[in-house]
């Protein structure tokens, strides 16, 4: 069996255990969208950029409330992530033009959801030919845009889509 390694998410899990509370409710919480990186504010859910990506524009859509079962979701909350997701495809398609996308929950830990107690939908643009030789090779994962300059330009985008 081969093992492909992932060390740039190392970043990320570390500061899981080092973190105090939910960094989804804080950065909500905060109101501070520039520093959180909080792309769009929602009655029931809200848009944030993915602080430790796996490409350019990675965004998450999460639930305003506290809550890690995605069952216990009520559908005018699961119909407004579900409408947020559509909206931010668009403006990602818009901004950022990417070729594809990937969508979707992490639900538990064996699922690769680095915080289960809060569920979020991610949005992953994709391009034809983003994965190479660097990630398996170089042990290196390549985002091809800064992080705040990608937030600046969905804040822009974000007022023709929504």
């Amino acid at each position: 069996m081969e093992r492909l390694y992932s060390p740039w998410r190392s970043q990320y899990i570390d500061g899981l255990e080092k973190s105090e509370g939910c960094f989804l409710c804080k950065a909500f919480e905060e109101k501070d969208d520039d520093k959180n990186l909080v792309l769009y504010r929602g009655e029931r859910a809200f848009v944030i950029l993915n602080l430790y990506p796996y490409n350019a524009g990675h965004l998450m859509v999460c639930p305003n409330q506290h809550i890690g079962d995605f069952t216990a979701l009520d559908k005018e909350t699961l119909c407004e992530i579900s409408l947020l997701t559509q909206d931010m495809v668009k403006l990602l398609k818009k901004v950022l033009k990417p070729d594809g996308f990937n969508i979707g929950y992490n639900l538990g830990r064996a699922a690769g959801a680095g915080l289960e107690t809060h569920i979020h939908n991610h949005i992953v643009p994709r391009w034809i030919g983003d994965t190479n030789f660097m990630p398996v090779l170089g042990e290196t994962r390549v985002i091809s845009y800064d992080l705040k300059e990608t937030y600046l330009k969905l804040k822009e985008g974000l007022k023709d889509v929504k």
